[in-house]
Parts: C-alpha cells; structure tokens; sequence
C-alpha cells in the first residue's frame, strides 16, 4: 500500500508544468558564469549570513541597474545554498524565452522542486493535486495556496529554513503579475515548523518598487547592488580581467607582459562598475578574428572615458558592431550587411521565443548559410550555440536596449526599429500559416485524440518555425503598426486560413491561447477601427 502511494504521488508530481530552463543549473544554462572565487566576498557573506539567521527577515531583495551582475550573484548564491542542502527552489526569469518569460509556470515549478528537496511536502502537494483538477489552469493565487503555502503549513514538525532563489523578476512580462508575485510570497513570513525565506533580484523598476511598497516593512530587506563602493566593485572587475587574460594568454602562447598593469587599469576604469561590459569585452577579444592582441588593442583605441557608466557599454557595443560587421568593406557592401544584420539581429531581439539559426532563417524566408554569417561575427553579443538544435539568444538585456535607443545606437545602421521589426515578423507568419492545408498531419481519421499522434509526425508537419508563426503571428501584429493596410491580411487570413491554423493550433496544445489572440483582436479592432465594417 506504501509503495502504491508513493507511486501515484510521483505520477502526481510529474504533471506538475515545469518552465524549461527556470533553475540555476538546467542545462538551458550550463554555460553561464559564476562569481569567481575572489570576487563578491562581502555580499555573499552578507546573503548567505541572511540565510542562516533564523531571525532575518522573509525576503532579501537584491536591486541594480541593468549589467551590474545580478544575475551571476543569483547563480552563485544557488549554487552555494544547494550544497549546503539548503536550496528549496530556484526560478530564473528571463525575457523573450517562452516558459520563463511570464508567470504562467512560475508556481507550478516551484512546486515541483519543493517536492524534490522537500520530501516531507510530496503527500500534501498530491493531495492538492487530487483535489483540484484544473488547478495548472487556475490563477497564481489558487496555486501558490494549494501547492506551496498549504503543504508547508501542515508539514510534519520540525525545523527547516530553505531558500528560493528568485532571479530577475522585472522581466516577467505581466506588472501585475510581478506585484502579486510578491504579495503572495510575503506570507511565507508566518509559517512555523518549515521556513522559506526568499532571495530574490531585480531593477528597480516601477512594477517592482511599487510591489514593495505594499508590503510590510518587517517582511523584506533589501540591498542596492550600485551602492557597493566602487573601489570594491573594481577590484572584482580587475580579478576578472587578469583571471581571464592570462588564461588567453596561456592558450595562445602570447608573451609576457600581456596585458600589462596599465592595461588591466585601463579596461576596469572604462567597465565604470558595469560587470556586463567586462564580459562583453572578453569575450570580444577572446572570440574576434584578429586575434586577442589585435582586438585588445581595438578596445583601447576607442574613444576615451565617457560620462556616463551607460555610454562606456555603448562605446564597447558600437565598436564591436562597427569591427564584427562592417570591417573595412566597401559601402554597397557595408549597407547589403546592415541590412542583414538589422533583420536577422533586430528579429532575435523583438522575437518571442528564442530558436536555433536554422528555425530562425526558415521563419525570415532567408538562406540559413546567410544567418549563420551574420551570428558567427557576433558571438561577443549573441550566444550562438554550435549545437545547431540550440537557440541562438542575447548575453544581456542592455544590448537589445542599446540597439532600440537611437540616442545611444549613434550609427542608424544599427538601429533597430521595434515596430518595424514585429510587423515584419507579423507578415512572415502570415505567409507561413496561409501554406497550412486541411488535414495538416494527414490523420487516418476523425476522431483522432492528440495523445495519439506521434510527437514527430506533428513536428515534420508543423516545424518549429511554422508553429512560432501560429502561436505568435498575433503578438507580432499587436506590438508592431497595425495600420489598416494589415487588416486585409488579417482579414484573408480568417476567410481563408482560420480552420488550417486553428486545427495547427490543436496539434500544438496552443486552442486556448488561440481563443484569446481572437478574443483580444476584436477588442483592438473596436476601439482602434471600424469592427462591424471589417467583421
């Protein structure tokens, strides 16, 4: 009777949505960096300290502006909390990725892990699981109080403090979301035999501050990460570059001194306390086709100590763009490669859900050899797998920031236009659903439940790129122009295409999200346009 509990309790378990690449050590992010073993000492005493303090407070917030290494911190502190046995769950935010983009999984997720780093929790989350069917379909709140906070009430006594680990939570892309986010994690202040505090980070950005704002003063502490003195701040970037440099110098037998003394000042006053520009800047010079000395000196030869910490990342950003781009061609030829880049790029930057270059250049309609060219110069910006199933994603937010700011993308050929971008995307999915034919996966019959289907007959059918356009053809229409001259498209598109795309969308598991695209389009046609004259 034992085991066939524990066995309907794992199979319970397993339902529970999990968000890929949400913990700190998915293989979606065995690539990313840590906090080097000289770098961060203070703060990190000072959060894992918090941990441990039985007495601290619920949540520590861990705040800073864009490229000042929250991330890394987040990972680390992780990293450190699992080997104690003293990591609950872990969920790392991050814009543009499809599962861990919004909060739709957030829940369950945590759920899932609590339930393997707390035993004790698995019963009552079944349970939960038991007694409420639709509870994957039901609201945050609903989720937190069934699959979290109820199992940690009446969990067996004894005394255990664990940590979530909460990284990025301003790019979660729904503010109300985040603000109930943190509403609802407060109540973890009041539990008794198994304690959760929650380390969480984030930009101080309008959703966030005002979530805090609303609670309770004893629920939350709070660090500002640009606070640290710089001094300090530049003494881990200085770790970082020597650490770094000599491992490139031991690899291509460079010679010695390289980089100097005055070198290594020179590349840590122009970080300006930016961590993202010290490894933006290595992986310039480790990843450039001329060489690291060649591109070192690049570097240095750039214009010299900006004002502003945001235009030393830029000068580097325009720099690598101009170099890795452009280079010393021609000009037809500089403009035919600006052009590519902005669509290839500026596609990776407005795009929903990240994908592999070969997806990526079936859904722009261009050669993948084409695409492949224009990623290979931009490994120092761009994570450009060479597993070619993997997706091609941005290292940091700020590039993507810096490429729609005109006032910080000096060179027009750079720019991107968001709006631009989307309705050009938005008219490619289009194309790509108005090739769906009745019958897309030539089922033997009617009546055909999707659990039936084998999962690689429906992705030779509906390949990536063109399930991308299906679920996201509207988002892509919202965020771009959508100008009256799209409406015939829209409108050739329901005549003619509705039942194909919706029949793909079934194929997916996508019907729900295709109610609310319809749903929400006459809400904008309403307000925006003449809906009775176009219905």
């Amino acid at each position: 009777m034992v085991r066939i509990q524990s066995l309907q309790q794992s199979a319970n378990i397993a339902k529970l949505p999990r968000a890929e690449g949400a913990a700190y050590n998915d293989w979606l992010r065995q690539h990313e960096d840590y906090c080097l073993q000289h770098t961060r000492v203070e703060l990190r005493k000072q959060i894992i300290d918090w941990c441990e303090d039985p007495n601290s407070k619920c949540i520590f917030w861990l705040n800073g502006m864009a490229g000042t290494g929250k991330s890394t911190i987040a990972r680390t502190i992780a990293l450190e909390l699992a080997e104690k046995k003293r990591l609950a769950a872990s969920f790392f935010f991050t814009r543009g990725k499809k599962d861990i983009s919004h909060s739709r999984m957030f829940f369950t997720t945590i759920a899932a892990q609590l339930a393997n780093s707390l035993p004790v929790l698995r019963a009552s989350i079944s349970d939960a699981i038991d007694n409420n069917a639709d509870i994957f379909q039901q609201g945050l709140r609903e989720q937190w109080n069934q699959l979290i906070l109820n199992p940690l009430k009446s969990a067996p006594t004894q005394s255990i403090q664990l940590v979530v680990v909460i990284d990025a939570l301003d790019e979660c892309d729904s503010m109300q979301d985040i603000q109930l986010i943190l509403q609802l994690i407060e109540e973890a202040k009041d539990l008794d035999t198994v304690r959760i505090k929650i380390f969480l980070t984030g930009r101080p950005e309008i959703p966030i501050l005002d979530g805090f704002r609303q609670l309770s003063g004893e629920a939350y502490q709070d660090f500002i990460l640009h606070s640290i003195p710089l001094d300090t701040v530049n003494g881990d970037i200085s770790t970082f570059f020597r650490q770094k440099l000599s491992l490139l110098k031991v690899k291509h037998g460079l010679g010695t001194p390289w980089p100097d003394e005055l070198i290594i000042e020179q590349l840590v006053e122009r970080a300006a306390g930016l961590f993202i520009y010290a490894a933006t800047t290595l992986r310039f010079i480790r990843d450039g086709i001329d060489g690291p000395e060649e591109q070192l000196s690049l570097i240095l030869n750039t214009t010299k100590s900006p004002l502003l910490a945001t235009e030393h990342l830029d000068g580097i950003y325009t720099t690598l763009l101009q170099h890795s781009v452009l280079g010393k061609r021609g000009y037809q030829q500089c403009e035919e490669l600006a052009q590519r880049f902005r669509e290839v790029v500026g596609s990776i930057v407005v795009i929903f859900n990240n994908m592999p270059a070969r997806n990526l250049a079936q859904l722009l309609q261009i050669p993948s050899k084409m695409v492949s060219r224009t990623l290979d110069s931009l490994r120092s910006v761009l994570d450009v797998p060479e597993n070619e199933s993997q997706p091609v994603r941005l290292f940091h937010l700020s590039f993507r920031d810096f490429l729609h700011n005109p006032q910080r993308c000096s060179n027009p050929r750079f720019q991107i236009d968001e709006k631009e971008r989307h309705t050009s995307l938005f008219r490619k999915c289009m194309e790509h659903i108005s090739r769906l034919q009745e019958n897309i996966c030539n089922l033997w019959g009617p009546g055909i439940l999707i659990t039936e289907i084998p999962a690689d007959t429906i992705q030779k059918s509906i390949p990536p790129h063109v399930q991308y356009a299906c679920r996201y053809w509207f988002d892509h229409w919202r965020l771009g122009n959508p100008v009256e001259k799209n409406l015939k498209t829209i409108r050739q598109f329901l005549e003619q295409h509705f039942l194909h795309w919706l029949e793909g969308l079934s194929l997916i598991g996508e019907v729900s999200n295709g109610a609310h695209m319809i749903i929400t389009l006459e809400e904008i046609l309403s307000v925006s346009f003449n809906a009775h004259e176009f219905i």
